[in-house]
């Protein structure tokens, strides 16, 4: 006899929800859904949907487009279809070639508080006056002098 799996929420591919999700175990968006979602367990954003929310939860995983903050006591995996923008904080981070990413990020074992319900992640300030972009181009990037 097989073991029964895991049950949870799905939002299906047709479906948009505005609102707050709350998930005892498990939540997977197929479709659209907005405003904040917390869950026990994981939260997955598949190919194709779209999340624009605050998302607490153990595991996120997203394949589609994400646009909010996400915070993960255990992992944030960014698949190669990712469409993520938004500030993450989780003990791991896994981002696949070809995610697409944007926001700030604290990883680490002690950047989440126990028990998963952490804060939403603060944006961080800009370190030598710039953003990324900026830093190749200044003295002592390696580059000759013009």
């Amino acid at each position: 006899m097989a073991e029964p799996q895991e049950s949870g929420t799905v939002i299906g591919q047709d479906t948009v929800i505005k609102g707050e999700m709350t998930a005892e175990t498990r939540a997977r968006i197929l479709g659209r859904f907005e405003g904040t979602i917390t869950a026990k367990g994981q939260v997955e954003v598949a190919d194709k949907a779209t999340c624009q929310a605050n998302v607490v939860a153990k595991v996120v995983q997203i394949d589609g487009s994400m646009h909010g903050n996400v915070t993960a006591s255990e992992k944030v995996q960014l698949n190669a279809s990712a469409d993520m923008r938004g500030d993450v904080q989780s003990s791991k981070l896994v981002v696949e070639n070809g995610a697409r990413v944007d926001g700030h990020f604290k990883i680490g074992p002690d950047m989440v508080k126990k028990g998963g319900a952490a804060e939403s992640p603060a944006p961080a300030k800009p370190q030598g006056g710039g953003d990324a972009g900026d830093r190749s181009t200044k003295e002592g990037s390696g580059l000759p002098k013009k």
